[in-house]
């Protein structure tokens, strides 16, 4: 009975929470099976169920808004291709060595000292493809270059 009169007034509680129709009604639905689940026909035991219902709407729509912030934060490791197996044979030991160290830099550091010495750009063809000031440009060079060295260094 409680299901029949106040299913479409909690729907609409639900739609205002969640902002989505079909999830409302997924929301309301799992609210009065949880109810049944735990309380069975009789609802003898709870003071005013009508209550109990609504916040457990409230609270499974507040279930549902924090897994969708969660799911929306949530950024997948980038996975880099796997070298081609002929460039392991190909290439001399000392390019493998610069290959590698030039994966652990930055993205921006990678992009700009590829386009610089694999592509041959000016400073200023850099900063307008990668829509950077010509400073950032050279600052993040001299920094990525830094950065090869030392790791090319380390590199036994």
């Amino acid at each position: 009975m409680l299901y029949r009169h106040r299913r479409l007034d909690l729907v609409r509680l639900a739609v205002l929470l969640v902002d989505d129709i079909p999830t409302a009604e997924d929301v309301v639905q799992d609210a009065f099976a949880g109810l049944y689940r735990r309380h069975g026909n009789t609802l003898d035991s709870i003071a005013d169920p009508e209550a109990y219902v609504r916040r457990s709407v409230v609270n499974t729509s507040r279930d549902v808004l924090r897994r969708r912030r969660t799911a929306r934060a949530y950024i997948p490791p980038r996975i880099l291709p796997a070298p081609p197996p002929e460039e392991e044979i190909l290439l001399k030991e000392e390019h493998q060595e610069v290959l590698r160290a030039l994966r652990l830099l930055t993205v921006r550091q990678r992009e700009v000292l590829v386009l610089r010495y694999w592509s041959n750009m000016s400073e200023a063809d850099i900063a307008a493809a990668l829509g950077l000031s010509r400073g950032a440009v050279k600052s993040t060079a001299s920094r990525a270059l830094t950065a090869l060295a030392r790791r090319l260094k380390e590199t036994p």
